[in-house]
């Protein structure tokens, strides 16, 4: 199985719950920017069936290389820009990844399937991951599904609908075997410093202002990454070849109402601070370019056709990931040093 942006948050995730509960064979493609880290999978990184490679996905003939040198038998494609405000600052590295990259990685994968024989042939699988953002502003009512029509609002989002026309025109077109997902937000152990809740963490235990945009009534659903993870596997061996999927945690929470649950758990777990009730370290800022106002899931396809449910709820994965970033603030430093080297 070849798995592109295996160092990255959700990518990582995947990989340490395929390298010791399937004998799955795990190739790890990754151009290790400023979101990728391999200390994330240090876990499994000697293990045998694991393998690293590398690769940005914008050279189409290292791509090449890496699908006749490991043939695989699936991929899942998760390597990506992914944060909006990177995108908002600079959207060219964006089109390139997100865009051109998935086209490259593409047609590496079609050029090697359209010469597969037999049951290796009818067993591939291109799984492409995606974001509930391409489909835009929820405002106060509904839910996503899978035939919500797209309509994004940032350039990352853009470039992700963009990326998810290209594979299903790939399948369209060739007969390419894919799977679509769309998650919500994730959140979890290894996630990168710059996103809400590491940010609203790391900034409450060091006495530092917790931003929030505009009013932080925005709307998330959240869902904790291994729960996602366990998605994606079971979407991969069971997911309807054309199909997609929405995935979510069933889990609305204002952006306001995360950052207030965060500082409440860290006065619990840390009491003895300067900086209790860390709620008063909050410091609204000028709200963010086209911010959308809400997004909501509606999981029931994924959940009638393959049996899964996300079995961490907000309160018991967001004690799981406080605790984890109390007790990794090196991993943290580490991140943060190499993203301001990039």
């Amino acid at each position: 199985m070849l798995i592109t942006g295996g160092a990255g948050f959700i990518g990582s995730a995947v990989i340490r719950q395929y390298i010791p509960k399937t004998a799955h064979e795990v190739i790890n493609l990754d151009a290790l920017a400023y979101a990728g880290n391999l200390e994330s999978l240090a876990e499994v990184s000697d293990n045998v069936r694991y393998k690293f490679e590398q690769v940005d996905i914008r050279n189409i003939k290292e791509l090449s290389r890496v699908f006749a040198q490991h043939q695989p038998d699936a991929v899942m494609h998760l390597a990506a820009e992914s944060h909006v405000d990177r995108s908002i600052d600079g959207p060219a590295g964006f089109i390139q990844t997100n865009i051109i990259g998935t086209y490259n990685l593409l047609e590496a994968a079609r050029e090697y399937w359209d010469v597969l024989q037999g049951m290796k042939k009818d067993c591939f699988r291109f799984h492409h991951i995606s974001t509930d953002e391409v489909y835009g502003d929820l405002y106060e009512t509904g839910y996503f599904t899978e035939d919500s029509p797209y309509n994004p609002s940032s350039p990352y989002s853009a470039s992700k609908a963009s990326s998810d026309h290209l594979v299903r025109a790939w399948h369209r077109t060739y007969g390419f075997p894919v799977v679509i997902t769309n998650c919500s937000n994730n959140y979890g152990p290894y996630q990168h410093p710059e996103k809400l809740i590491p940010t609203v963490i790391l900034s409450a235990i060091q006495g530092r202002s917790i931003p929030v945009y505009g009013n932080g009534k925005q709307v998330r659903d959240w869902l904790y990454v291994d729960d996602h993870a366990a998605a994606l596997r079971r979407v991969l061996e069971k997911g309807e070849i054309g199909g997609g999927y929405n995935i979510g945690g069933d889990c609305e929470k204002s952006n306001l109402d995360v950052v207030n649950k965060i500082c409440e758990v860290l006065d619990e777990l840390v009491p003895e601070s300067t900086y209790k009730p860390r709620n008063t370290l909050i410091s609204f800022v000028t709200d963010r370019l086209g911010h959308d106002v809400r997004y909501a899931i509606d999981a029931s396809k994924i959940a009638e056709k393959s049996g899964w449910s996300p079995r961490q709820s907000f309160e018991s994965g967001l004690a799981k990931t406080v605790a984890w970033y109390l007790g990794n603030t090196e991993w943290c430093q580490l991140v943060q040093r190499n993203d301001s080297c990039a």
